[in-house]
């Protein structure tokens, strides 16, 4: 090799790893959360937990659900570079310590907090059984079934259509953005929690989700609570639709083993639900547990 070549040849090698150098601290250094604007002044917020969304308005910032404590101060560190406006409502979809359990990182800072009145019962069921009373920012405003209020230019919309997830799980609309923040009620082929002890119920569950394809429409951006591995937080009609049909297979088998004479045990064994190849993973026999005992406990 000539010195001109060997010359050329290290500089390009010092160059590659001077690169890849970068990339990997990129890597390690990258903040763990991410911010990702979807419509208007309405974006996502993913870290550890259920999914974050907020509206950013010149009335004020609306936050939905706060995931844990460190993860929903990392949220305002992150609004506050955002927007100068104080936090004008903090919205829960439903209790659960991965939507709420950040609710306290917001005392002082929000004016209200709002959820379904299902929803901070079993807030304050689930932290009087775990002695964690003094960790909870509990809402001070519920509504029953619907609950709307103009932020700036955007209107906020709460819906309750009934037991699902919980028994106190809201779909909240931001109508001119047209984003709908499902919450759990919807898991993207994920295997889902079913909280029986709150209330769950999946034959209600399907009706409500029926209801909320009824109520918007396909041009909704849709926001879930989580996601299996390689599939997005938000979506579409669609995605909805196979969710539902997944929940009516999960049934429809449990259904069929039971009249087979299967055991719980056995049913519980199963690796896959027919008609739902999409979810796969661990975690399946969560509603396989809940199905049974709906379709056995009386």
């Amino acid at each position: 090799m000539n010195r001109r070549s060997f010359l050329q040849n290290t500089a390009f090698t010092m160059g590659a790893f001077t690169l890849a150098q970068h990339n990997i601290l990129s890597v390690l250094f990258q903040e763990p959360w991410k911010i990702t604007m979807l419509r208007d002044d309405v974006g996502i917020f993913t870290e550890r937990g259920g999914t974050i969304a907020f509206l950013l308005s010149k009335d004020g910032t609306v936050v939905v659900d706060s995931q844990f404590p460190d993860q929903s101060k990392h949220l305002i560190d992150e609004l506050k570079k955002k927007s100068e406006q104080p936090f004008k409502l903090l919205i829960n979809t439903h209790h659960h310590g991965d939507h709420s359990g950040g609710n306290i990182s917001f005392k002082g800072l929000v004016e209200h907090v709002l959820a379904h009145e299902n929803s901070k019962k079993n807030q304050e069921n689930s932290a009087r059984q775990n002695k964690s009373e003094d960790k909870q920012l509990y809402p001070d405003q519920t509504f029953t079934n619907t609950w709307c209020q103009k932020v700036g230019k955007e209107k906020i919309c709460l819906h309750y259509f009934g037991a699902g997830h919980t028994n106190g799980d809201s779909f909240i609309h931001f109508q001119h953005a047209n984003i709908v923040h499902c919450g759990d009620l919807v898991f993207n082929r994920r295997h889902p929690y079913v909280d029986r002890n709150a209330g769950a119920n999946m034959r209600s569950w399907i009706n409500v989700l029926d209801k909320a394809l009824n109520k918007f429409n396909k041009k909704t951006i849709y926001v879930f609570g989580h996601a299996g591995t390689g599939y997005e937080v938000t979506g579409k009609a669609d995605d909805l639709k196979v969710f539902r049909d997944y929940l009516g297979n999960v049934l429809k088998f449990v259904e069929g083993e039971i009249k087979a004479g299967k055991t719980k045990e056995e049913i519980l064994k199963a690796s896959a639900i027919p008609g739902s190849d999409q979810w796969k993973g661990d975690g399946i026999q969560r509603p396989l547990t809940a199905a049974w005992e709906e379709l056995t406990v009386k």
